[in-house]
């Protein structure tokens, strides 16, 4: 059986939402929450919460130097916020393990290019 964007999405939003919801020690749950939630008031298709943007627009990973190019655009948006100087500072980046190093997640690295 093949999953398509749309369930794929539909998914992690909800097992996201619940880690929010189900985990005492996260501080901003109200705060995301209530994000959520007056997100999915805007749309006419959504109850409940809504946690991805409807106008994405899926880029195909076609060569080793775009999906390079789109793990380094993910790494910096940190960076270019303001938040860290280097993408492996921010705490829930995989631009740790990329480097390297180990980060707070297992398993994040999903492609190496050599060369």
């Amino acid at each position: 059986m093949q999953t398509s964007a749309r369930d794929f999405k539909r998914y992690i939003s909800k097992a996201i939402v619940k880690e929010i919801r189900d985990n005492p020690g996260e501080s901003r749950k109200e705060f995301l929450l209530e994000r959520f939630k007056k997100a999915a008031g805007k749309s006419s298709n959504v109850t409940g919460y809504q946690f991805w943007r409807h106008d994405n627009k899926p880029i195909e990973l076609w060569s080793h130097k775009v999906i390079q190019q789109k793990i380094n655009y993910i790494h910096n948006n940190p960076v270019d916020a303001g938040f860290v100087f280097r993408p492996e500072d921010y705490v829930y980046s995989s631009a740790v393990d990329y480097a390297g190093e180990k980060g707070v997640l297992d398993n994040v690295v999903v492609f190496q290019y050599f060369g």
